[in-house]
């Protein structure tokens, strides 16, 4: 080896130059009826798991509550086990999806309700007590939204990021009395840096007191342009500044959907124009200790994007 070519590489040995960046890693949010059709079918486990690997996906945001009068994790837990060691044999992880809009899960923030989230929260984590360890989830999205519910406005939005607080709060104590090591963090809007709030004794913006709860969010970063204003690097700087220094994580979530407002999604753009503001980034992102790669929302609209005849 010529001294050219060996002096560089010594120094990077030595950590003195930067290594090739790795891809962040890529999260896909899969709701009720594709979650069921994988646990029901090995055939379309196959063939999502196939597609899903070609597409660099590397966790899996699983449903995992009731739907059309049924509760797999409670019922069938052994087509979890199934697909979670088949995901986890293809070189994924699974994260247990809790929220639905078919259950109006929005309402469990409320007090009247707590006891539904904190049952949810309670069937993974008996599942993964019950499962071996190739079986178990390694983590769980949690997506209970305080701001679609119908009485939210000015009025009343700080009453009930209270409440979220609360029950973010309630889960992770029971997260601490099983003893659970898997990860567990929300899908939060990115706007939650705007507002402050007074919650347990302390003021500070809603979104520290969600990190400062959680071990990592899922910031719903829904914008088609990396950088500028009004743009996924501007709406997430403040949520990885802070996680910076509490040593949490950020995933960056973006949009792929079909939407009125076209600056939340992707869906017009593309994905060449996807990779590319994706690319931007993660470069500017990949020296952050907070940052944790990309989710994209969501698996069945991502399939019949990406099949789009894009020019």
């Amino acid at each position: 080896m010529s001294r050219r070519l060996l002096f560089p590489l010594l120094l990077l040995c030595a950590g003195l130059l930067p290594a090739a960046s790795a891809a962040a890693g890529r999260a896909i949010w899969t709701w009720e009826a594709e979650s069921y059709a994988m646990l029901d079918d090995p055939a379309v486990a196959t063939e999502a798991i196939a597609y899903l690997k070609a597409q660099h996906i590397d966790s899996v945001y699983l449903y995992a509550d009731g739907y059309r009068g049924r509760n797999l994790i409670v019922e069938q837990p052994q087509r979890y086990r199934t697909l979670i060691e088949r995901l986890h044999r293809n070189g994924m992880q699974a994260y247990a999806l809790l929220g639905s809009a078919y259950l109006n899960t929005e309402t469990y923030i409320l007090p009247e309700h707590r006891a539904d989230a904190e049952a949810m929260f309670r069937r993974v984590l008996d599942y993964n007590a019950a499962a071996p360890r190739a079986a178990r989830f390694d983590g769980v999205n949690l997506d209970i939204e305080p701001h679609i519910l119908d009485e939210w406005d000015d009025h009343t939005r700080e009453r009930l990021l209270g409440d979220f607080l609360d029950m973010s709060a309630a889960l992770m104590r029971i997260k601490r009395d099983y003893r659970a090591t898997l990860a567990v963090g929300p899908a939060i809007p990115f706007w939650l840096d705007g507002i402050t709030l007074e919650w347990q004794g302390r003021s500070r913006p809603v979104s520290e007191h969600v990190i400062d709860l959680y071990d990592y969010v899922a910031l719903m970063d829904y914008r088609d342009k990396a950088e500028g204003a009004d743009s996924i690097l501007s709406h997430a700087a403040s949520e990885i500044a802070y996680a910076n220094r509490a040593r949490k994580k950020v995933v960056i979530g973006v949009e792929v959907s079909p939407n009125e407002i076209d600056k939340v999604t992707f869906d017009e753009e593309g994905p060449v124009v996807f990779e590319r503001e994706l690319a931007k980034v993660q470069k500017a992102l990949q020296r952050e200790p907070a940052f944790a790669g990309f989710a994209i929302h969501h698996y069945r609209a991502y399939r019949r994007w990406k099949g789009r005849a894009w020019e």
